[in-house]
This record gives C-alpha cells, structure tokens and sequence, in this order.
C-alpha cells in the first residue's frame, strides 16, 4: 500500500469514527479499502455491504448516511 493510500485510510476511518458511523460499516469499508476477502454470507449485513463496496471503490462520500444520529 502507498503511503498516500495509507494517509487516506486514516484520515477517513478517523472521519468515520468521529461522525459516528455504524461499525459495521466501517468495517466492510476497510475490508474493502484493503481489499480484503468479504465475510461469510451469515455475518453479512446491508451495512457491511455498503461499506465495503465503497471501501474498493474508495468512496468517501457515502459514510455519512450510516451516521448514528
């Protein structure tokens, strides 16, 4: 991984935390980002998914709708 990818991992997973999006969200969007194998279909969720499909996509703008409010 870059550093430049890296220093855009951290700054929005630390954007995401403090906005208070939903963990699972989080989660798929890092497994995502880095690419890594999806969860096992009984674990998954629309939230997971979400994440993680914009975690490989590195969308940012999409986090702030699984904000807790």
């Amino acid at each position: 991984m870059k550093a430049a990818d890296l220093k855009q991992y951290n700054v929005h997973v630390t954007a995401m935390e403090k906005a208070g999006v939903d963990p699972e969200y989080v989660q798929g969007w890092q497994g995502g980002f880095l690419v890594n194998p999806k969860r096992e279909q009984q674990r998954s969720n629309e939230k997971y998914e979400a994440g993680y499909d914009d975690g490989v996509a590195h969308n940012t703008d999409n986090f702030k709708k699984w904000a807790k409010k």
